[in-house]
């Protein structure tokens, strides 16, 4: 059977969300066994200097004995999101007359000012 073959038997089910240069796929899947999982991956266009692309991917497996914990977590989170922040988008990229403002949090590890100078990471960094 071809690796083409076995991909194509494998997916059960799929669903697409486009948001912007982002796109995720969530993805059912059928084991060697035949009992089902799901992959969720983060699909994001770069574009290089000379006008070409590429993307890069990152993928979730997440197996049926981590649904129940997985979607009390995420709930969890989403939640405390929309509770803290609302759920407008705040950011330069969707707001053009957004205005950074300078703030100041504390940590409890230090008990000292930390400030709003955050570096990007991606999976590939851990």
């Amino acid at each position: 059977m071809s690796e083409k073959d076995m991909l194509d038997k494998e997916e059960i089910f799929s669903k697409v969300l486009r948001a912007g240069r982002r796109t995720y796929f969530f993805d059912v899947r059928e084991t060697k066994a035949g009992d089902y999982y799901i992959t969720i991956t983060e699909s994001k266009k770069f574009t290089n200097e000379d006008g070409s692309y590429y993307y890069k991917k990152h993928k979730i497996y997440l197996y049926k004995e981590d649904f129940v914990a997985f979607r009390e977590i995420l709930a969890e989170m989403t939640q405390y999101v929309i509770d803290e922040k609302g759920e407008e988008v705040i950011s330069e990229r969707h707001q053009k007359d957004y205005k950074r403002e300078e703030y100041a949090t504390t940590s409890p590890e230090t008990s000292t000012a930390v400030t709003d100078n955050f570096t990007d990471i991606s999976f590939e960094d851990i």
